[in-house]
């Protein structure tokens, strides 16, 4: 009898022996459910393949981010050239009550008289703008016109503006930061 288990047992580890090179791990990881060299290898590249998306993504903004900051010391160079001004609303004591929406404005008046600023306003209204009136605190009425995020948009409202009659020399860009 012990002869007997003894013969069974080593003829299950020859042919467990036998059986290992035809599958391998493979063989027995699939059998306890667990992936196989090749499932692993294509979970491997998977994951390479969306690290280097990743990569690429944080490159592209980036690259885009370098062309927005390049585009922009272009606009502050084309800007200087024409004589033109951009001021932030602290440069000028900071806003009064009006809240703006928009990162850029052409300003086209700015008066300490609001009488002064309302006849500008109605002017720049005739002539097809949406003006808004903003208030500093330093006591000045602007007439603001031409909102946009864009400070290329901006530059490009600041040059089509100046050809307006009612455009005094000073125009210039209020940005709010």
């Amino acid at each position: 009898m012990k002869m007997k288990k003894l013969i069974r047992t080593c003829l299950f580890f020859f042919a467990f022996a036998a059986l290992l090179p035809l599958g391998g791990c493979d063989l027995f990881r699939s059998l306890a459910g667990r992936p196989t060299a090749e499932e692993l290898e294509l979970m491997r590249i998977e994951k390479l393949k969306a690290e280097e998306a990743v990569r690429q993504a944080r490159i592209d903004s980036l690259a885009r981010r370098q062309a927005e900051l390049e585009d922009s010391l272009a606009i502050m160079d084309s800007l200087a050239q024409i004589r033109g001004t951009i001021l932030n609303p602290s440069e000028m004591g900071g806003l009064f009550t009006t809240r703006l929406d928009s990162r850029y404005y052409i300003v086209v008046g700015s008066f300490r008289s609001r009488h002064n600023a309302e006849a500008l306003f109605s002017t720049v209204s005739e002539k097809g703008y949406s003006p808004i009136l903003v208030n500093f605190r330093n006591g000045f009425n602007s007439i603001a016109i031409s909102p946009t995020d864009s400070l290329r948009e901006a530059f490009r409202s600041l040059k089509s503006v100046r050809e307006e009659a009612f455009c005094p020399d000073d125009v210039w860009i209020l940005v709010n930061e």
